[in-house]
């Protein structure tokens, strides 16, 4: 997985309005979750723009409220790859990947990012592009190739996560498909429901003429 640095800065102040002025200067808020598990009454101290989030009566989640801007996460939202992101806070550097994006239904302006803080032995859901690879002999055959699921959720620690799952299509025939269930990657689980079709190769007029005259 590549690696994508950020620059943040701990937001202290929550609420509506600030965050609406926040947008007017062209910077997005966000959040980091998944930090250190503390007991409860916490009794720790807090670093800028941490919170305690209550999970039950005893136990809580660090969570970490951020500012960054527009221009500095342009690259990072605007691309089918994804990324280990380096957020440098606080004067440390906090390993997270960006698991979701909220944007404004008319402008198409980003209103919030959500991020995960990862650790190497913890591991974690993300969505992984699929890349199809080779020559499918339905498609020799005249079939076309069609391809269902562009993302697949792979279960792993972040070090593991492959950039792209790559799909030998080679042996795929006309009218065949491959399903989440005949997808092995080592190292990875799959998520997504085993009867799920990633890619068919799906029957053309002119395959389905060829194969009425072959059968003559």
């Amino acid at each position: 997985m590549k690696t994508f640095k950020l620059n943040a800065q701990p937001r202290t102040e929550v609420g509506k309005k600030s965050v609406k002025a926040l947008r007017k200067e062209g910077k997005i808020p966000a959040v980091i979750n998944g930090g250190a598990h503390v007991e409860l009454p916490f009794t720790g101290t807090l670093k800028p723009g941490q919170k305690v989030v209550e999970l039950d009566e005893k136990r809580g989640i660090i969570t970490t409220d951020i500012v960054v801007t527009n221009e500095d996460v342009r690259k990072l939202i605007y691309t089918p790859d994804i990324f280990e992101v380096d957020i440098d806070l606080n004067g440390e550097t906090v390993k997270a990947v960006m698991k979701d994006l909220q944007f404004q239904p008319v402008k198409d302006t980003v209103l919030h990012i959500d991020f995960l803080q990862v650790y190497p032995d913890k591991p974690i859901v993300m969505e992984v592009p699929v890349q199809i690879e080779g020559h499918a002999e339905g498609v020799k055959a005249g079939g076309k190739l069609t391809l269902s699921m562009r993302k697949l959720k792979v279960k792993a620690p972040y070090t593991e996560i492959p950039e792209r799952l790559v799909v030998n299509v080679d042996s795929l025939g006309l009218g065949k498909s491959l399903a989440v269930g005949d997808l092995h990657f080592e190292g990875l689980e799959l998520v997504n429901a085993k009867n799920a079709v990633v890619c068919a190769v799906q029957l053309t007029r002119a395959a389905r003429g060829a194969m009425a005259k072959a059968a003559e």
